[in-house]
């Protein structure tokens, strides 16, 4: 029987090799939402400076929004990457949604059981499981460990769980190997989160992954099939 994999060894190794992460500043539920879709395909910085320009010019209010030109729209949305002129129509179609659905009152929505308050979060544009999940856990609603492609990649490859299908099946089969390890203090997973986002950024690549320096290769099925067994 192969050994079990522990997530507390990973994110203690992970800590050990990065540091222990800064938590992030932005735990408004409509500001989370407005952060994914400013900009698109670009690093954090360019995210961050986008963002930054969306809440000087116009204000990250849902009636802010909606009282905005489309041109101080896609001021910040230019800054996001392409198709700017489609994000910024999407920013006006979260200010509607939480306006006249929510009332202007997300952080409701935050204290409705788990999987309704999933649900509610939904109806915003591009926000799915790992969205809304990522909502709850960085405004800590919820002790959830919310994954992105780049954490999902890393706990994969280490053999958490068997790539699926399609993204959705793998995101779930990690979560179930996870739900029993899941720390109750929400700043320990979302510490965890972020270290798994950036090893996966910076070492754990989708292509031409760097394991020659990663301080996983111990733990890690990947690793010991692609360098270890040849």
């Amino acid at each position: 029987m192969p050994k079990r994999k522990l997530l507390t060894a990973v994110i203690t190794s992970l800590q050990k090799f990065y540091g222990l992460p800064k938590p992030p500043k932005i735990k408004d539920p409509l500001e989370l939402i407005l952060w994914e879709n400013v900009a698109y395909l670009v690093d954090d910085k360019k995210r961050a400076a986008a963002f930054a320009l969306l809440k000087k010019n116009v204000g990250t209010g849902a009636t802010q929004i909606l009282a905005a030109e489309d041109a101080q729209l896609m001021e910040a949305t230019r800054l996001g990457g392409m198709l700017p002129e489609v994000r910024a129509q999407r920013l006006r179609q979260i200010a509607e949604i939480a306006h006249w659905i929510f009332k202007d009152d997300l952080k409701s929505v935050l204290k409705k059981q788990l999987a309704e308050a999933k649900k509610a979060l939904k109806k915003f544009p591009s926000v799915g499981d790992p969205g809304a999940e990522k909502i709850l856990m960085l405004t800590r609603s919820y002790p959830v460990l919310a994954l992105e492609s780049n954490g999902l990649r890393v706990l994969l490859r280490l053999g958490f769980a068997e790539e699926r299908k399609n993204y959705s099946q793998s995101y779930r089969a990690v979560q179930e190997a996870l739900k029993a390890q899941l720390p109750a203090d929400v700043d320990r997973l979302i510490a965890a989160h972020q270290l798994l986002r950036q090893h996966g950024q910076e070492l754990c690549k989708r292509s031409q992954p760097l394991c020659e320096g990663c301080p996983l290769q111990g733990q890690c099925d990947y690793f010991k099939a692609t360098y270890v067994c040849v």
